[in-house]
């Protein structure tokens, strides 16, 4: 639908102004009402697996919240925000139809702010297909659909403003491949779809900054899939952990160019955890870890990016600095509880 509206647009406009003002009136009316069907019907099509996520119990502290979620698969599987469900003791989900269900939640996943809820229902249920959002451009249209400040079923649409940001998580942790839109966002839209002109599911809208204007984020489709995977296999997102406490560290100019590095900063270790696999690898507080398997870690999200679930139980070659010398270290890395 989008390049049948790009094409009509392309011919307007390659017509020349032989009738004036009169035809790009013309021109650009049907321009707009193809938009408008595109996103209509993408709406129509969409609306009916968003959910209205009810919380009792929320971690905020006032004893409920709510927020939005969307059905990914028809047994009721439904992605939403870490962040709309932390601390719940109960959650009710609220469909496009009114049709309400008790839902329990899968697994949650602070560090990239997803959660995975199930419908307690034996119904089928309308659902939403995640697309790639690996092929994400900046300009693409982005429809937001969720249900801010409890109204239900709001829509919302811009356009992909960027992808591949990176979006610091509530316990701290770094998100990463990102995209901001500049579909308006607003409470409650938390953990609703941001769709793209095709129907699929690009994002899981997760955040809006405060005081700007147009800034809003999604969590890219990839990632919730990953995530998705991992908590339907494990009841988690499963990651490594080496057991120190680390900071970055700016690595002077001298240092560099004594050996031979590019990277202007690298990961220094305040803490050594006991029994951790750091310690049993002779890690010491003062050491400055330049990369991990060869990669260089400029910094903490760095290492925490590399220390996913593939390393565990796999041992690991860290290349260290310690007083102006260098060298390496095999650890084992361990499961992340």
């Amino acid at each position: 639908m989008l390049s049948n509206i790009l094409r009509l647009a392309s011919q307007n406009w390659s017509s020349g102004g032989e009738r004036g003002s009169t035809r790009e009136v013309a021109s650009d009316g049907a321009l707009l009402d193809a938009y408008s069907r595109t996103v209509s019907g993408v709406v129509e099509a969409v609306s009916p697996a968003v959910v209205h996520v009810h919380v009792e119990g929320h971690r905020s502290g006032t004893g409920q919240g709510s927020g939005s979620g969307v059905i990914v698969a028809p047994d009721g599987i439904v992605l939403t925000n870490n962040h709309v469900v932390e601390g719940a003791r109960s959650i009710a989900l609220t469909l496009d139809d009114g049709s309400r269900f008790a839902a329990h939640p899968v697994g949650r996943d602070p560090d990239t702010d997803l959660a995975v809820l199930r419908a307690v229902t034996q119904d089928r249920l309308p659902f939403a297909g995640l697309a790639d959002s690996r092929t994400l451009r900046p300009g693409q249209i982005a429809i937001a659909i969720g249900n801010p400040l409890g109204f239900q079923s709001t829509v919302t649409a811009g356009i992909v403003s960027a992808v591949g940001r990176s979006l610091r998580s509530a316990n701290g942790r770094l998100i990463d491949d990102v995209i901001q839109t500049d579909a308006s966002l607003n409470p409650g839209n938390s953990g609703g779809p941001l769709v793209n002109s095709s129907g699929g599911v690009i994002g899981i809208n997760t955040a809006m900054i405060q005081g700007a204007q147009g800034l809003c984020f999604a969590v890219a489709a990839s990632t919730a899939e990953f995530v998705l995977t991992q908590i339907l296999a494990h009841g988690r997102v499963r990651r490594s952990l080496l057991g120190v406490a680390a900071e970055p560290v700016h690595l002077p100019q001298k240092i560099r160019h004594a050996l031979g590095l590019a990277q202007k900063s690298a990961v220094g270790v305040r803490a050594v955890q006991s029994g951790s696999p750091a310690a049993a690898g002779g890690i010491r507080p003062g050491d400055i870890i330049l990369s991990l398997d060869a990669v260089p870690v400029a910094g903490t999200d760095d290492l925490m990016r590399l220390l996913d679930g593939e390393k565990i139980g796999r041992r690991v070659l860290l290349r260290v600095l310690r007083e102006g010398a260098t060298f390496d270290v095999e650890v084992t890395s361990v499961e992340r509880i």
